[in-house]
């Protein structure tokens, strides 16, 4: 998904919900994720133009809360709990999807497949 500075953006979004697993003390998503406004977009693999700072997810565990929910790994997290996720850093992120009085996390992530769909979609 590119864009044009200052401009608005249009992107096809898909909710995902994962309840947090129970593991311990700590509650466990299932899911890595890289980027942010502080981090380097050309060392993002899922940035089609280098210049990206969003939010993607970098891993998924198999089996576990975040893959049975539907995420994917190149997944664009535009927001969590309602919260915009597009100019946060890496470490605002993390610390939004990790909030320890959240059972459940609310998504609204973009994926290349999804657009690429709505597209062939309108031909």
């Amino acid at each position: 998904m590119s864009f044009i500075p200052g401009q608005p953006v249009t992107a096809v979004v898909q909710r995902i919900e994962i309840r947090k697993l129970q593991h311990g003390e700590h509650l466990i998503l299932g899911f890595s994720i890289g980027g942010g406004i502080d981090q380097d977009p050309g060392q993002n693999p899922f940035s089609e133009d280098k210049s990206d700072k969003g939010i993607y997810v970098t891993r998924v565990t198999p089996g576990g809360p975040a893959e049975v929910a539907g995420l994917m790994m190149g997944d664009k997290v535009m927001q969590v709990n309602g919260w915009d996720m597009t100019m946060v850093t890496h470490d605002q992120a993390r610390k939004r999807l990790t909030k320890k009085d959240e059972d459940i996390v609310r998504l609204l992530v973009t994926r290349k497949s999804l657009e690429q769909a709505v597209r062939h979609s309108m031909m």
